[in-house]
């Protein structure tokens, strides 16, 4: 059986000795996919075929506004199409011996790392990251395509078998607890059907590698639906279908199908041959799609992270140039489009003005512009509704509390939207404490006792991850008893609220940011895709 290990590869490169030759290898990917792939005109795929739409959408590079490619919009007919035919193939990929599943995504595992940097380059391209986050979703995608088959094998496909005792006695009646002959018991977990994987724009191969590999190697079949209409993500999609298909993957098992929510979403949502959705996006949406379904009478298996606003407390205690470091990148890094930034902050009074005057500091200092270049730390904005919602929280900071660094368009020389990284100081009751925003935006509020901060930090509707920065054992021990999130960290310098690592963190969501309460990357993960039955036979 094989072990475990993260992919980590500018962590590898820079413990090497080998940063250059990271850099050179991420720059040579970019020039090819500039020369080799940007343009041209991408097909859906259903059942193995290429397939065509009436319609297509243009995608284009937050970064400068340049051509990413032309991409079908699948709309309810082809989506109905979809089905039917990820339907007709449950039952042969169900069947299918676990270990050759395993196989195949193992195989896609390999690929994917063949290809890493030509895909962290579209990735990119495509949404903005800079090659440090992209490279590190792409070791991430990789990470989950291990994980998972490591932890189905481990498990046996999820088999266990027992043997109850036969007694000599014989009775007629039927009734618990009584004595009749030996049974071989079984207890199978088996895949529920067809899954709907709807993947958000931010992590459009992580999360979506995930999703789907936690379907697919369980033995559902697969539509995948990138995002595909305001904060487009479908050249990725594109390559994921590409890489799993020549991997092993049958025709009809994994579909790819970019379109609008409104038909091609909807749907997966409505149609009684979807067993379930596996969903990363907003509260509002995975929400909406839940309450059509139950509506419409039917039942379906929702697995969904929904967001988050997830704080960090700033102790007297703490290490301040430790939480500078921690709460600017999880704040800024991606520009804040990231459900685990840290968009909120409570640090004690009496430390106060030292931590603001550092942060501010800090964030001066992180450069603004083309995330190709490798001086460049903070990217474009994915949308003009991302900007909207910028202007706005700008707007709200200066009637209801003070700027203290950044609210500002930033002008690149690019097409794309650059904002400022901000950071405000209001109440806690605003609503800039409250709303999710995706974008590089931070409040801070003050407290005096280290309860009001926990009650604070608690004090909204999400639960996705928290930070502390604390070096009293006391105050550690109450936020890890008290704090109401699913992924937490204590003095972590390296991110305050992001960046879990597959098969060291968990990542989970609670309250309003998730469903089920177990994780991507944790041992719960592959039995949320799957049921349990029980099998006795009368020897």
């Amino acid at each position: 059986m094989k072990g475990f290990e993260n992919e980590s590869t500018y962590r590898k490169s820079v413990e090497s000795g080998e940063e250059q030759r990271f850099d050179n290898l991420f720059d040579g990917a970019v020039e090819k996919v500039k020369r080799e792939i940007l343009g041209k005109r991408f097909p859906m795929f259903i059942n193995g075929k290429e397939v065509y739409s009436p319609t297509e959408a243009e995608e284009h590079s937050p970064i400068d506004n340049s051509l990413i490619g032309k991409f079908q919009q699948g709309n309810r007919e082809h989506t109905k199409a979809a089905i039917e035919v990820a339907h007709d193939a449950f039952a042969s990929w169900s069947a299918m011996d676990y270990r050759e599943r395993i196989a195949i995504f193992r195989k896609a595992a390999e690929l994917l790392r063949q290809q890493k940097f030509l895909i962290a380059a579209i990735l990119s391209i495509e949404n903005g990251k800079t090659r440090y986050e992209s490279v590190g979703e792409v070791d991430e995608a990789i990470d989950f395509l291990n994980y998972y088959s490591l932890d189905l094998e481990r498990n046996k496909g999820y088999l266990t078998k027992s043997r109850m005792a036969g007694s000599t006695s014989k009775v007629t009646a039927g009734f618990q607890g009584a004595p009749g002959n030996e049974e071989a018991i079984s207890i199978v977990m088996k895949p529920y059907g067809v899954f709907g994987v709807i993947a958000p724009f931010n992590f459009p191969i992580s999360i979506s590698v995930g999703m789907c590999t936690g379907a697919l190697i369980t033995g559902n079949t697969v539509i995948f639906k990138p995002s595909s209409t305001d904060n487009m993500a479908m050249l990725t999609g594109f390559y994921i279908y590409k890489i799993f298909s020549e991997a092993g993957v049958p025709d009809g098992v994994f579909n790819y199908l970019p379109g609008p929510g409104s038909e091609v979403g909807d749907e997966l949502v409505s149609s009684s041959k979807v067993s379930g959705i596996a969903f990363t996006g907003s509260r509002k949406t995975g929400l909406g799609m839940i309450a059509k379904t139950y509506n419409l009478g039917m039942q379906k298996v929702f697995i969904a992270e929904l967001g988050g606003k997830n704080p960090a407390i700033v102790s007297k205690n703490a290490d301040i140039e430790a939480a500078v470091e921690g709460i600017a990148g999880s704040a800024f890094g991606y520009a804040g489009q990231k459900c685990s930034a840290c968009s909120r902050v409570y640090v004690q009074e009496s430390v106060k003005e030292e931590f603001i005057s550092k942060l501010a500091e800090k964030t001066r200092s992180l450069k603004i512009g083309n995330p190709l270049k490798k001086e460049n730390y903070i990217g474009p904005l994915i949308s003009v509704s991302a900007l909207e919602r910028y202007k706005a929280s700008v707007e709200e900071a200066k009637a209801h509390g003070r700027i203290i660094q950044g609210g500002n368009v930033v002008d690149a020389g690019l097409q794309g939207i650059y904002v400022e990284p901000t950071i405000i100081e209001a109440d806690h009751s605003n609503r800039l404490f409250h709303e999710e925003l995706f974008v590089p935006f931070i409040a801070i509020d003050v407290y005096k006792k280290f309860s009001d901060a926990i009650a604070k930090a608690n004090d909204v509707e999400y639960g996705l991850t928290a930070g502390l920065y604390s070096r009293s054992n006391s105050e550690v021990k109450e936020f890890m008893t008290k704090i109401q999130a699913g992924v937490i960290y204590v003095n972590r310098k390296v991110g305050a609220t992001t960046g879990a690592i597959v098969g060291a963190h968990t990542f989970v969501g609670w309250k309003a940011s998730g469903l089920t309460g177990k994780g991507s990357g944790s041992r719960f993960y592959l039995q949320q895709f799957m049921r349990e039955q029980s099998q006795a036979i009368v020897k």
